[in-house]
C-alpha cells in the first residue's frame, strides 16, 4: 500500500489508475520553476507567494518593503520552498532591469510573473459627501498608474524572459470591479477594466509571435479584506461597514474571501493544467458576480 496525498493506493490496482491520479497531480506541479511576484508583500500577495512557493516554484519577492519582502522569503523557505527577496518599484522601470537582472543572477531563467502589486489610492476614492466634480485628476491618475502601468512595466521587462525562450506564464491581478464596477473606486475600477484589456491584448500577439508555448491570463479577485480597503470595509471597533455589509449581502456565499482562496485559481493559471488556456479572466468572488440580488 502507497500513500499518495490523501489517497491511499494498493499496487494492486490497475496501473493505470495510479498513472491518472499522478498526471492529475503532477501537471499542477511547478517544481523547479522560477517565478517572479510584484506586490508580494501585500496581504493577498504573502498567500499567494507561499501557495507558489509551497507549489515548488523559486520564488523571487519583489516589492518596496525589505521587512516584509524579508518575511515573505522566510515563510517560503521555512516550509521547504526557495525565495530570495528583490526590491524594486514596479513603476520604475530602471529598478524593474535591475531586479530581472538581479533573479537571472541567482537562477537563471523566469517561467512565471504574477502581477500583483496594486491597490486603491485614498485620495482616487469618491466619498459619498464629496462632490463628484471635485475629484483630483491627479488622484486618480495615481492610481491608474500603479495598477495598471504596474502592471505593463513588470510585463515589459520580465515577459521579454518568457517570451523570447518560448515558454512560460504571465498572471495579471485585475478585480470583480472590472466586471461589476462599484461606486467610489473611479480610478482603480478604471485600472482593472484595463488591465483585462491588457491581458487579452497581450495573450493574443504573444501567441501569435512567440508561440503557444507563451501564456497570458489574470485573476479577478472578488471581495477580500486588505491593508488598502479595511477604512472602507472595517469601522473602528471592528464591526462591519454598511458598504462590507452590501458586499456580504450580495455574495451569494454570504462573507468575504479569505487571501488562501485565490491560491488555487493562481497555481492552476501558473501550471501546464491550463496550457490550453490564454486571454482568461478568472473571477474569484464567492459567486458575486452571477448574482442578480434576487
Amino acid at each position: 500500500m502507497k500513500l499518495m496525498g490523501n489517497v491511499a493506493f494498493s499496487w494492486k490496482q490497475p496501473l493505470y489508475l495510479k498513472e491518472l491520479y499522478m498526471t492529475g497531480i503532477e501537471q499542477f506541479s511547478l517544481a523547479g520553476k522560477v517565478v517572479v511576484m510584484t506586490g508580494a508583500t501585500g496581504i493577498l500577495g504573502e498567500a499567494m507567494s507561499l501557495a507558489v512557493g509551497k507549489a515548488g516554484a523559486k520564488v523571487a519577492i519583489l516589492g518596496r518593503n525589505r521587512e516584509r519582502a524579508d518575511e515573505r522569503v522566510a515563510a517560503i523557505r521555512g516550509a521547504g520552498g526557495e525565495a530570495i527577496a528583490v526590491l524594486g518599484n514596479v513603476l520604475d522601470e530602471g529598478q524593474m532591469n535591475a531586479a530581472k537582472a538581479a533573479v537571472l543572477e541567482a537562477w537563471g531563467t523566469i517561467d512565471g510573473l504574477v502581477n500583483a502589486a496594486g491597490g486603491n489610492i485614498p485620495g482616487a476614492t469618491v466619498m459619498p459627501d464629496q462632490n463628484l466634480f471635485d475629484t483630483k485628476i491627479e488622484d486618480t491618475r495615481k492610481a491608474v498608474d500603479l495598477n495598471l502601468f504596474g502592471t505593463v512595466i513588470p510585463t515589459q521587462v520580465f515577459g521579454r524572459v518568457i517570451a523570447e525562450k518560448g515558454k512560460g506564464v504571465i498572471v495579471n491581478i485585475s478585480s470583480l470591479t472590472a466586471q461589476r464596477p462599484l461606486t467610489r473606486v473611479l480610478g482603480y475600477s478604471m485600472a482593472k477594466k484595463a488591465i483585462e484589456a491588457y491581458t487579452q491584448w497581450m495573450a493574443v500577439e504573444l501567441a501569435m509571435r512567440y508561440g503557444d508555448g507563451v501564456r497570458v491570463n489574470a485573476i479577478a479577485p472578488g471581495v477580500f479584506l486588505t491593508e488598502q480597503n479595511r477604512s472602507l470595509l472595517l469601522n473602528a471597533d471592528g464591526s462591519y461597514t454598511d458598504r462590507a455589509q452590501k458586499f456580504i449581502t450580495n455574495t451569494p456565499f454570504g462573507r468575504l474571501g479569505n487571501p488562501e482562496e485565490l491560491t488555487g485559481a493562481l497555481i492552476f493559471l501558473l501550471s501546464d493544467a491550463s496550457r490550453f488556456m490564454s486571454g482568461e479572466t478568472l473571477l474569484v468572488d464567492g459567486g458575486f458576480n452571477a448574482f442578480s440580488g434576487v
